[in-house]
């Protein structure tokens, strides 16, 4: 995958806000992007990892993805497989419901919200680390449409646009917080808040980040911490 550039990054997460800005205000539409956001790294980093531990290194996502699904299919990896994945990150996702296989069945119209809704589940039930992560991501809200037909379409232009993100680089860390910082100064200016008010959280991220070593379970409590740092100050 090409190297994502500051404008890159700004502009797909630009285009995955203004598909909610019209169906509701920023308090609720930044769960959806933070929250598919994380996904995305969860998925992205898990299928990336199994490509190399199986000694097939790749970054490419479409090529990992395949990796995976074959030694997934094959009685012989399997169990092997998802051991070594879980120790590592605390959670495993099925081939056909990782984010990467999600995009395919959007771009084949196939795909369908009750996917993406059971990959939450499973992993929220797989850990501590992870239960209640994606409480708020409402997939069903009638605000997404009136019909589950509306509902499915807004979520995937907004998949398609977070698709663009390059979240398994060389400086994935860097690159989740700059999101993170951009889209925390967007909900603030979205609902009339200062900006200002969310600095202290955006720091807090990078410096969480930036550690030498962030796994993917200090993630998820990091994802957490900006949700919660955000609402704080939105209800000032």
């Amino acid at each position: 995958m090409a190297q994502m550039t500051s404008q890159t990054l700004y502009q797909a997460l630009w285009n995955s806000a203004d598909i909610l800005r019209s169906k509701m205000d920023a308090s609720e539409y930044k769960n959806y992007l933070l929250g598919l956001i994380f996904y995305k790294y969860l998925s992205d980093r898990m299928v990336v990892y199994a490509s190399d531990q199986l000694e097939e290194k790749t970054t490419d996502l479409d090529k990992a993805q395949q990796i995976y699904t074959d030694a997934y299919n094959d009685k012989d990896l399997h169990d092997d497989l998802i051991s070594n994945v879980s120790d590592e990150f605390g959670y495993h996702i099925q081939p056909d419901l990782t984010f990467t296989a999600l995009i395919d069945k959007i771009d084949h119209g196939t795909f369908q919200l009750e996917d993406l809704s059971q990959s939450f589940r499973d992993i929220e039930q797989s850990s501590e680390f992870f239960s209640g992560l994606f409480e708020d991501v409402d997939l069903y809200s009638r605000k997404l449409g009136a019909t589950p037909q509306k509902q499915n379409q807004v979520i995937s232009d907004v998949m398609k646009q977070i698709s663009t993100l390059d979240l398994v680089g060389q400086n994935t860390n860097d690159i989740l917080g700059d999101a993170y910082e951009y889209l925390i100064g967007q909900f603030a200016s979205d609902s009339g808040k200062n900006a200002g008010e969310f600095l202290y959280a955006a720091v807090r991220c990078h410096v969480l980040l930036r550690k030498s070593r962030c796994t993917v379970r200090k993630m998820s409590v990091v994802s957490r911490f900006m949700i919660r740092q955000w609402d704080q100050a939105h209800c000032f």
